[in-house]
């Protein structure tokens, strides 16, 4: 295994964040465990735990039925694409049944599920501290970039949401309107120009859906519509359901947007030129997602990607899949692939100049690189910027 000096290959990234014109983010469901919230595996086992009756025994059924058709462990997206799928084949019908499971009955199971993640991941949001999220905004707010700065992310929790209104930076998710914001194409796919004034305004692309999203039957029932409400009291008492949707597979023709709008928007945003373009705590298990990002990197040279991983498995794991891509560097606590070579890090301190600390981003005592936790990766990038004080105070004006 090779060896790579952690503190230059450090000095390299501090580099790119600081000179890079464009840069964009795509969050997974690691930034918000690294703030309280359930992983999947938690929140799988919530789920099964609130239910109750046929709808618990149909739940096991199902996951049952995936153990043995699946490799790793079952999750609770995994159950919730299979349980679409049943409604999808049946036509919802309750004289319909797919593997013993009606069509009506899953739909039900789907809404209940929904409804259940929405309670356990609204009651986590709630007791979360987000100075970490509003710190990270804060510092994208502020870079001085020729572009718009976007985030992508999986997760469905509103940490995001409520962190930009909370320091009251101005974002775009694709959606218009007051009483009940509808999706709005056109917004999404629209290049903004530099005199426009939304182009400060960071624009934030949920591709799995959000808590805050609901499908609306339109007037003829055959068809939905994506509505963005407000605070719901009572999940239990809103007729509409929580748009969740985490499928890997086709999307069902009457609920394709927003999400393969989504989708263009990030393939044509990595296709876009000169672009530094970080991962940080997805997993990179979703091949529809995977299948764009190679599909960039090899298509655009000046796209630079860089992932940070929580485990250094993630990195041997990601090595199979970034062979050959130059423009690709992956970090996790003691191992990296830079320049396509896969290697161990090497951290010395006789490396470091006179007053450079390295406090930031590595840890002497257990000798690992901390920039796969998304808390010391906000304190990094706050750190490098020689605009820490204005953050402060940003975060602390309300």
């Amino acid at each position: 295994m090779e060896n790579l000096n952690a503190v230059k290959e450090i000095r390299e990234l501090k580099s790119q964040f600081s000179y890079t014109k464009r840069i964009g983010f795509f969050l997974g469901a690691g930034t918000s465990c690294a703030l309280g919230l359930p992983n999947i595996a938690q929140l799988t086992n919530q789920v099964e735990a609130s239910l109750v009756g046929a709808s618990l025994t149909t739940f096991q059924n199902v996951k049952t039925d995936l153990q043995s058709k699946i490799s790793g462990a079952v999750s609770i997206e995994d159950i919730l694409n299979q349980i679409r799928r049943i409604r999808e084949i049946t036509g919802e019908r309750e004289d319909s049944n797919f593997i013993g499971i009606n069509g009506a009955f899953a739909k039900n199971l789907d809404i209940e599920i929904c409804r259940i993640i929405y309670n356990v991941l609204m009651e986590k949001e709630a007791s979360a501290i987000l100075t970490i999220p509003k710190k990270f905004l804060a510092w994208l707010s502020m870079q001085n970039r020729e572009s718009t700065n976007e985030i992508f992310t999986t997760n469905y929790d509103l940490i995001i949401e409520k962190s930009l209104e909370s320091i009251q930076v101005p974002y775009f998710d694709g959606f218009v309107g007051s009483y009940e914001p509808f999706f709005w194409q056109d917004c999404v796919e629209r290049e903004i120009k530099k005199n426009d004034i939304t182009q400060s305004w960071i624009r934030l692309w949920k591709i799995h859906g959000s808590l805050s999203w609901f499908w609306k039957a339109n007037s003829n029932q055959k068809s939905h519509k994506v509505v963005r409400l407000g605070k719901i009291e009572k999940i239990e008492e809103e007729k509409n359901e929580i748009v969740i949707y985490p499928s890997k597979d086709k999307y069902d023709s009457s609920r394709r947007q927003p999400f393969l709008v989504y989708f263009d928007r990030l393939k044509n945003y990595l296709l876009g030129g000169e672009l530094l373009f970080v991962f940080s705590g997805y997993s990179f298990l979703d091949q529809h997602i995977n299948e764009i990002i190679f599909n960039c990197l090899r298509q655009n040279n000046r796209l630079n990607i860089i992932v940070f991983f929580y485990s250094d498995a993630e990195v041997e794991r990601m090595q199979q899949l970034s062979s050959g891509y130059f423009n690709l560097s992956v970090f996790g606590p003691t191992t990296a692939i830079v320049n396509g070579v896969f290697g161990k890090l090497n951290f010395q301190n006789s490396e470091l100049q006179p007053k450079e600390s390295c406090n930031t981003y590595w840890n002497e005592t257990e000798e690992k690189l901390m920039l796969g936790d998304f808390n010391a990766l906000v304190d990094f990038l706050v750190a490098n910027s020689g605009r820490k004080n204005d953050i402060e105070v940003k975060i602390n004006e309300e």
